[in-house]
């Protein structure tokens, strides 16, 4: 049996990998497809890592948009030649920090369960 913690850690992982590969701002994401790169790859993993969390602790969090975040990981990988930055970018700066904040939560209330 998979202890479903390690899918809070690669989420983790990919959240803190994101931040710092995106620290020097917009200009630099855009400029550098390296960056974009491992952006798009790590919210790969963690959109995929997402489809692996127990229902019971989404479910605990019905305002986060689970079903947007699963279907990134399919938009990101068979998509690709249509990933807009621009809608990347706005993830990075509108959307990641309240996931975050769920996703401690989430491993707050479900880590010792």
């Amino acid at each position: 049996m998979r202890d479903n913690r390690i899918y809070l850690i690669h989420i983790r992982d990919c959240l803190a990998r994101i931040k710092d590969y995106t620290i020097e701002g917009k200009q630099a994401f855009f400029e550098d497809l390296k960056t974009q790169d491992a952006v798009i790859r790590n919210l790969e993993i963690m959109s995929e890592s997402v489809n692996k969390l127990p229902s019971q602790w989404t479910e605990a969090y019905p305002d986060m948009e689970w079903e947007k975040i699963r279907g990134l990981r399919n938009r990101l990988a068979h998509e690709y030649l249509n990933v807009s930055l621009n809608v990347i970018w706005d993830i990075i700066e509108n959307e990641l920090a309240d996931f975050e904040q769920t996703i401690e939560a989430i491993a707050q209330q479900f880590w010792n369960t």
